[in-house]
């Protein structure tokens, strides 16, 4: 996780490619950034009323849940608005509110529409 921070830093402030090198985030603003994502997509995800953990077996669920696909989903989008220079306003913690609300409405209404379950194998039909 820390190579992730590092590399956004660095890529962020060196060689972005609009030219505004002046723009300059700091360890603390990105790892609140992050932190601030997690928590309102799972908080979010929370009252959509989504369930904390897939059903079990975890190891085979495909379920989408609070905890899972939601603050991956959320952190990897911010991740690509943090490598491209747009942080919006006050370093990024709006645009973290942002997707981080985004996110989990995406894996509540359309998640299963981008990612459909597998089939199953022994009924040909997808997995309740």
């Amino acid at each position: 996780m820390f190579d992730l921070v590092y590399n956004t830093i660095f890529f962020a402030s060196y060689g972005n490619f609009y030219g505004l090198s002046n723009i300059t985030l700091s360890l603390f603003d990105v790892l609140l950034a992050y932190i601030v994502t997690i928590i309102v997509s799972i908080l979010v995800a929370l009252l959509l009323r989504m369930p904390l953990l897939p059903s079990k077996p975890y190891r085979y669920s495909f379920d989408v849940s609070a905890m899972y696909p939601t603050p991956i989903i959320a952190v990897g989008v911010f991740s690509i608005f943090l490598v491209l220079n747009y942080t919006f306003m006050y370093n990024g913690i709006v645009l973290a509110i942002v997707i981080g609300i985004l996110s989990a409405l995406f894996v509540k209404y359309l998640f299963d529409f981008v990612f459909p379950k597998p089939l199953d194998e022994g009924k040909g039909e997808d997995i309740k």
